[in-house]
């Protein structure tokens, strides 16, 4: 689980995330404002956890950009930890916060997650 956490703490300053561990699943909590369960795609391959997440944001037409900090776009592959799963993975996306759910076993080689929102 160490090379996970170390991932996490790789993710750019602007996204914030939690790692919990519980008796059967982990629980990984990613702050990802202005994203949906249309914009994220999350998945298990071959051992890591990829995210792809894409936020929209509505400029209003009386004003332009001065100082843009907040990427549009989050791709990350984290490791999972050796006996996490993507199997009956479970993920939703409310007010912009992602939470994944992996069960504990041996991990699948691919899996897509269901996002809702």
């Amino acid at each position: 689980m160490s090379a996970l956490r170390d991932a996490l703490r790789d993710l750019p300053d602007a996204v914030y995330a939690d790692l919990l561990e519980g008796e059967d699943a982990y629980l990984l909590v990613i702050d990802l404002p202005g994203t949906t369960g249309d914009t994220v795609d999350a998945r298990v391959e071959g051992g890591k956890l990829v995210v792809e997440a894409r936020r929209e944001k509505d400029v209003p037409p009386e004003f332009r950009y001065v100082e843009e900090d907040r990427s549009l776009f989050l791709d990350a592959e984290l490791p999972l930890p050796p006996d996490a799963t993507g199997a009956d993975a479970e993920g939703s996306v409310e007010r912009g916060v992602l939470e994944l759910r992996l069960p504990k076993q041996s991990a699948a080689p691919t899996t897509t997650i269901p996002i809702d929102d």
